[in-house]
């Protein structure tokens, strides 16, 4: 349950498709030829959606618009070959970042681009509205912006809407000579994201009913039916921080002088309290003075529509995540004024032209279907500059498996599906008495429940209603650390060259064997008070892959591991390094029992009980070696110590 998916679902997100300038090519429809030789066309901004069967028409030429254009920079070529190669441990040129500075000055757009662009621009009658280091801003009526960009607008049906877009490529003047990256804005559908995770509104109290194990099988449901044929314990009150370090082989490190930044939209009220009193309440190291920052846009928009107080809660399991596993990281909230992806990009973005840190978590994603070309150029070069100055993201793969009984079609996840990020499954956790790593399986629930006599579960096992997101991408090709590693049948099932698999790596998300958080909650008397429930999603595996990585960055003397990739990769196949993880660890089916309040907070509404099956990722399985719910497994005792340094 990724809790805005539902009224997101008819709009293009965040994101992603990876378009790699340079390195990797983008599977997309080739564009239209422009009527005159004398301008480039920008691929990918007439939408797929933009039929001239859904055409209903010209939109009115003094309709508005506000667009961004993204500048290429002086090498768009060389940006993403360079990211490769201090990203591939067998390049000469590993590990050899760039400063923020440096980066721009080597990739970014020049002066004389900028001015070329704003002329071009203001020439057509745009207004330019902003200017950074990535993208001019305009606003204008729709007539100066055909006249800017050599396209009509039209408006088209999408779904039940109407949206405006481009009824062929829009295309910039040659004389521009590849300064224009990709423009955004020229079409009016909703480019957003919502936030992977388990998680009840956090504006109205949650609380989770017990029994509960403390840790894995500790509690056994005696009194219920069985399931696969033995009985079954009870799913657990919430991992914490000490089990998950032990379960993931921390050792000795702390993530200490490593910096890690969360991106997400908005930012919690009451965060620095909640992570203080949930961290002594759990047994984590307290926060120190100046550990916890946040960076925040001076306004925040579209609060109503983008569901905000839901995403207090994302930023609340992102912290405590990232600290209960690596307690002495420096941690950074970065939050976007909006679920938009201009406001994700402009977060991301901030990340890298300030280098804000090394390592950086992101839950948020929808659906590949809805990526744009575009945007997906537009993060991918945020990916790459970050890549070239040691820079990692890690996103989640989604919560939805593989998205048919959400959307009707088997497909992957975005930003998640770019060749430039981490990609990070979920995984159902067995931590065992005294904190010992039993096993894991992939995350995919079946859920049934109690008939009315209490003697059977009804329909068991139930349909499915979550897991790990994962598959192979439509639109992106195989990036070349995937080769050899991923089997050939996942990697060629949409296209006979081959394309990105989803995920990379995994950790905890299944949020029957969750983690533990604390949030302050509104109460039913109208008070605030902090309240502590479990909860998962690719959200949780995210963070806690980011904060491993912490652990792995201080392993190696602190130096930035970057681009991890082709790292995590190189490393599959080395003993001890990865848990291998399949859907039946034990060699049987696995289940736990769930009881939860009625009205999600006290016993007065009843109880509900009900059976989740482990392990049952809609069509999608995890198997020995490579596989896509999992990817190369999840961190074992010696995944943080292969990063050490070798004397």
């Amino acid at each position: 349950m990724r809790s805005n998916r539902a009224k997101l679902r008819a709009v293009s997100m965040a994101a992603t498709l990876p378009m790699i300038a340079g390195a990797l090519a983008l599977g997309i429809p080739a564009a239209h030829a422009t009527d005159s030789p004398a301008r480039d066309a920008l691929k990918g901004t007439k939408p797929l959606w933009a039929t001239a069967k859904a055409d209903k028409g010209a939109t009115s030429d003094s309709a508005q618009v506000k667009a961004r254009v993204y500048l290429a920079g002086r090498d768009a070529a060389g940006l993403a070959a360079y990211a490769k190669a201090v990203s591939d441990p067998n390049s000469p040129s590993y590990g050899k970042y760039l400063s923020a500075g440096k980066a721009q000055a080597r990739f970014g757009a020049t002066k004389a681009q900028v001015a070329a662009v704003k002329s071009w621009l203001k020439s057509a009658g745009l207004t330019v509205t902003a200017v950074t280091p990535h993208y001019v801003a305009v606003s204008g009526d729709v007539a100066a912006a055909e006249k800017a960009f050599g396209t009509q607008l039209h408006n088209f049906a999408k779904g039940s809407k109407i949206y405006r877009a481009p009824s062929r490529t829009a295309s910039v003047p040659a004389a521009l000579q590849g300064s224009v990256l990709t423009v955004t804005g020229l079409d009016s559908a909703p480019h957003k994201s919502a936030h992977d995770d388990q998680l009840p509104p956090p504006d109205a109290v949650f609380k989770n009913a017990g029994p509960f194990s403390s840790y894995y099988g500790s509690k056994v449901a005696d009194t219920l039916p069985d399931a696969y044929g033995q009985k079954i314990p009870y799913a657990i009150k919430g991992y914490t921080g000490k089990q998950l370090r032990a379960a993931y082989g921390a050792g000795k490190y702390t993530g200490k002088k490593v910096r890690v930044a969360i991106t997400d939209a908005y930012a919690s009220p009451t965060i620095a309290f909640d992570a203080g009193k949930y961290a002594q309440k759990n047994g984590d190291a307290a926060w120190k003075t100046s550990q916890l920052h946040q960076a925040l846009p001076a306004q925040y928009t579209k609060t109503k529509e983008c569901g905000a107080a839901g995403w207090y809660g994302e930023e609340t399991l992102d912290v405590e995540a990232v600290h209960a596993v690596a307690p002495n990281a420096d941690v950074t909230y970065v939050g976007a004024a909006s679920c938009y992806d201009d406001d994700l990009l402009d977060s991301l973005s901030k990340v890298v032209d300030n280098h804000l840190a090394d390592i950086v978590s992101n839950s948020w994603g929808d659906i590949e279907a809805n990526q744009t070309p575009d945007l997906a150029a537009a993060y991918d070069q945020v990916f790459q500059l970050g890549a070239v100055q040691g820079i990692g993201f890690y996103f989640s793969s989604g919560d939805n498996g593989d998205e048919v009984a959400h959307t009707k079609t088997k497909q992957v996840d975005t930003p998640a599906n770019s060749a430039w990020v981490t990609a990070v499954g979920g995984t159902s956790l067995s931590v065992g008495k005294g904190d010992t790593y039993q096993w894991e399986t992939g995350w995919g629930t079946e859920k049934a429940t109690l008939s009315a006599d209490g003697k059977s579960w009804t329909g068991f096992p139930g349909a499915f209603t979550s897991g790990a997101g994962g598959g192979t991408s439509k639109n992106v090709p195989q990036p070349y650390y995937q080769k050899g590693i991923v089997p050939k049948a996942l990697a060629t099932a949409n296209n006979a060259e081959g394309n990105r698999v989803v995920p990379d790596i995994a950790a905890i998300a299944d949020p029957n064997t969750g983690f533990l958080v604390g949030q302050t909650q509104t109460f039913p008397d109208g008070s605030a008070k902090y309240s502590e429930y479990r909860i998962g999603g690719t959200s949780l595996a995210a963070p806690v892959i980011a904060a491993v990585q912490a652990l792995a960055q201080e392993a190696r003397g602190g130096d930035a591991i970057g681009f991890a990739n082709p790292s995590i990769y190189a490393k599959f196949g080395k003993k001890g390094v990865y848990h291998d993880v399949t859907d039946q660890p034990t060699g049987k089916d696995l289940a736990v029992a769930r009881v939860d309040f009625a009205n999600g907070l006290d016993a007065s509404g009843g109880l509900l009980y009900s059976v989740r099956s482990l392990g049952k990722d809609s069509s999608l399985a995890a198997v020995k070696g490579y596989d896509d719910v999992t990817g190369v497994g999840s961190p074992a005792n010696g995944y943080v110590s292969s990063y050490a340094k070798k004397h």
